[in-house]
């Protein structure tokens, strides 16, 4: 074979192994850590393409680049300024960056999330996560850069229209800034009586009624969660968590996070130190001084920054 087919050869393979969208797509959903350099690559192929810049904000979003996922981002936008998953991406975008810069640059930062979020909405009302972003930046954000409660309980309206469940839980949000925690609770519960297998509005009921010290309910909720799906580790957790914050059945508790940490770690799940870091609280409750310092060192082990253990072991 000579030079220019064994080229030719070589590049129909790569063109055979590059992602398509949909495979970029389906990895992103799985948390495939190829997605990044697939969508790259598809980028740097199609410069004029605003799905695959589009793609790659998203890409850059998830592992965390901000700072270049604002900069497909604009680009998304440029290339199809009406296209709501650029609009949606760019103001993800801005949202992850602007927690990484200086007061200054988020002044200037801000209106630009809300104007991509807001032209999300325009483009796609019924984009709830859009909706959600936006409250959160009206009830945040100061009057003179568009923030405002009113605006945000428009969002919570039209998020309840659309999702009755998501409807309560942007309520409660509203209920938590105003000190209303009675009110919040009460939008929870409403929230899991219309979604009751919804795991992210059951770990908020449950965190409620932690901080409402209603922790025989807490304890009846999260036992309830295990009893259903044995592998829910949030629920694990958070009964040991419930035995810390009440003083009360500490051995279940105890067991309840030796339990936690035999399962495999879910996202946004709580990480290891935590876990030992709680049981180690619950052996100094109950008296063990032994098994709390190896609880505690567990969790330094893990995290050697971890000021809170450090604390618990000098008072041993």
């Amino acid at each position: 074979m000579n030079l220019r087919l064994l080229f030719l050869a070589l590049l129909f393979s790569a063109t055979l192994q590059a992602a398509s969208p949909q495979e970029i797509t389906a990895q992103l959903q799985a948390g495939d850590k190829r997605a990044l350099a697939n969508a790259e690559a598809y980028a740097k192929a199609n410069p004029k393409n605003a799905e695959a810049w589009t793609l790659l904000t998203r890409a850059r979003v998830i592992q965390g680049k901000s700072e270049a996922a604002v900069t497909a981002g604009e680009k998304a936008v440029t290339l199809a300024p009406n296209s709501a998953q650029a609009q949606f991406w760019l103001g993800n975008a801005y949202g992850n960056r602007i927690g990484e810069v200086g007061m200054m640059s988020k002044m200037g930062m801000a209106p630009k999330l809300r104007d991509a979020f807001e032209k999300t909405v325009a483009l796609d009302p019924n984009n709830l996560d859009a909706r959600s972003a936006l409250l959160q930046f009206y009830l945040q954000a100061p009057s003179a850069i568009g923030g405002g409660k009113d605006k945000a309980l428009v969002q919570a309206r039209e998020i309840g229209k659309r999702d009755a469940a998501r409807g309560h839980m942007a309520r409660a949000q509203i209920q938590l800034t105003e000190k209303d925690n009675a009110g919040a609770l009460k939008s929870y519960e409403a929230a899991y009586a219309a979604k009751p297998s919804d795991a992210g509005i059951r770990l908020a009921l449950g965190i409620g009624y932690q901080q409402a010290n209603r922790f025989n309910d807490a304890f009846r909720h999260f036992r309830a969660w295990i009893t259903q799906d044995a592998a829910a580790g949030a629920a694990w957790y958070q009964i040991g968590r419930t035995s810390v914050l009440s003083g009360q059945n500490l051995e279940e508790g105890m067991t309840a996070l030796q339990k936690y940490l035999k399962l495999p770690r879910m996202a946004n799940e709580p990480a290891n130190q935590h876990a030992y870091y709680r049981l180690g609280q619950l052996y100094a409750k109950a008296g063990k001084k032994t098994e709390a310092r190896a609880a505690f060192q567990s969790a330094l082990k893990l995290d050697p920054a971890f000021k809170e253990p450090k604390a618990e072991l000098a008072k041993l």
